[in-house]
């Protein structure tokens, strides 16, 4: 098993940045695809960005493309960087590990964190 905590969240104008991070411990890190998803009160879990074991690859959603960036360091630690925010980036967003190759369906991950609130202001 793996245990997630992320943290970084808070309230960001509109434009503004934000770095996420997720602490992994329990079994070895570097086994886990990685990927961040994000929810809003009555909508789907939705995939954000997601990173391969070795970190070699990334995938985006559209809607972050060229604005978000995902990395992971050698150890333990999943990041997510936020530029140029907007208000629809507002959510609840989850760091996520699955011991497999990378999809962007939240089924496929095995394990979550707690999530963290990002609010973006118009």
């Amino acid at each position: 098993q793996v245990q997630l905590v992320e943290s970084g969240g808070g309230l960001v104008q509109a434009g503004g940045s934000l770095r996420l991070s997720c602490a992994a411990s329990g079994r070895t890190f570097s086994r886990y695809t990685m990927a961040w998803f994000r929810q809003v009160p009555g909508k789907e879990r939705e995939f954000v960005a997601a990173i391969t074991r070795g970190g070699a690859s990334t995938n985006y959603a559209d809607s972050v493309k060229g604005r978000f960036t995902i990395s992971r360091d050698n150890k333990s630690a999943l990041y997510l960087q936020m530029n140029s925010l907007k208000p629809e980036d507002t959510a609840v967003y989850y760091c996520a590990a699955a011991d497999r190759a990378f999809a962007a369906v939240a089924s496929w991950y095995d394990y979550w964190g707690q999530g963290t609130q990002v609010t973006v202001s118009s």
